[in-house]
């Protein structure tokens, strides 16, 4: 199972059914529903459906798909947008709800759908988007199956400004680090530092990391200012180095020590939050938008080293905060960087309490990163 949204024309999608938002009559109109039936071959369809005559608003009919590269077209009527008072919400539900329990009637495996109703009859996207994710994560729950969302430009997707108002300000606050690097370089602060060589000390201790961070964070503000005021401001001084004893104060450990003492993989972290959270491992990997084959994969090796995209969708299905995902990253090897547009939207997500996989994903492809689970 698995949910996507993907950019592209939904006649050219391949899927056991193409869900088609029809007129109630049997007659076809402009928008996707012209286009399903040029695709299909619009003289074969539009005979098979007067076979079916009117449909009522919610309910869906099913054809054969002809010329498409599906098995069949589900034909569902969608509501004129006249507000939101008169149930249009309730009956785009319930179109994607009543498609989705066809498709599992039919057993099919996957099936792709457009934003319903929200060509010519003039329904909100926002709103027809959350109402898609709301529906296909109830739905998924329970079943295996791949479902699609298929938009065919930029301006047919729309986020929520109720659940990601701030993404686009947060990356903006955040990603000054990488700006700062394209007008100054990495060297401006790490060539300003000097350091004492691991070659010069076996270890170096924990007061001298926490000194080297700390002045780093001062002087990364220093930059900020520098990159906010212009390239004529002069940047302040770094402080003088730490000593060499101040550097090597820490009790010396040999290699057979550190190796002996490593910490649980990540695939034993995975477990034990599984166990700690009281979840189950079912609920898990479908919150985390992957297979079943996948995490039995996951189980069966202590040592599976996962794509970060899969690290940090089990994050989210886990619920977990900032420093636990941070944690877990880690002990896959990897980190969030300020540079980077997904991290960034991982981070707003987990910090505003953002855990629905459907929703994240939305955002990720809005800004064009890379979805997560699927």
């Amino acid at each position: 199972m698995s949910f996507k949204i993907v950019r592209n024309d939904i006649t050219k999608i391949k899927a056991d059914a193409i869900v088609n938002t029809a007129n109630p009559e049997p007659v076809y109109s402009a928008g996707t529903d012209s286009a399903v039936y040029n695709a299909a071959g619009a003289e074969k369809l539009l005979a098979e459906r007067r076979k079916i005559g009117r449909i009522a608003e919610g309910d869906v009919a099913v054809t054969p798909a002809f010329d498409l590269d599906a098995k069949y077209i589900f034909h569902t009527v969608g509501p004129i947008w006249q507000g939101g008072d008169y149930g249009e919400k309730e009956t785009v539900r319930k179109c994607y709800q009543n498609c989705l329990n066809k498709a599992a009637e039919l057993e099919l495996e996957s099936i792709a759908f457009p934003l319903l109703a929200t060509g010519t009859y003039g329904f909100p996207k926002p709103d027809a988007l959350l109402i898609a994710t709301s529906v296909f994560g109830s739905f998924l729950a329970d079943h295996e199956m791949d479902i699609t969302l298929v938009v065919f430009d930029s301006e047919s997707f729309a986020l929520s400004d109720k659940i990601f108002a701030g993404v686009d300000r947060f990356i903006d606050e955040n990603y000054v680090e990488e700006k700062i690097e394209e007008e100054y370089g990495e060297a401006v602060m790490e060539d300003r530092m000097e350091m004492p060589s691991f070659d010069a000390c076996e270890e170096e201790s924990a007061d001298f990391h926490s000194e080297r961070r700390s002045r780093k964070e001062r002087l990364r503000n220093e930059r900020r200012g520098l990159f906010a005021t212009g390239r004529n401001a002069k940047m302040a001084e770094p402080p003088a180095a730490m000593s060499m004893s101040e550097a090597c104060a820490a009790p010396k450990r040999s290699l057979d020590d550190v190796v002996k003492n490593i910490g649980e993989t990540w695939q034993e972290s995975l477990l034990r939050l599984i166990t700690e959270k009281g979840y189950s491992d079912t609920e898990v990997y479908k919150r985390a938008n992957v297979d079943r084959k996948l995490f039995s994969k996951i189980r069966s090796n202590k040592n599976y080293q996962p794509k970060k995209n899969t690290a940090v969708a089990f994050a989210l299905a886990l619920r977990l905060n900032l420093d636990e995902t941070r944690d877990f990253l880690r002990r896959a090897g990897y980190a969030f960087s300020p540079s980077s547009i997904f991290d960034l939207i991982i981070e707003y997500s987990i910090d505003h309490g953002i855990y629905d996989l459907m929703l994240i994903n939305g955002a990720l492809f809005d800004h064009d990163q890379p979805q997560l689970g699927a």
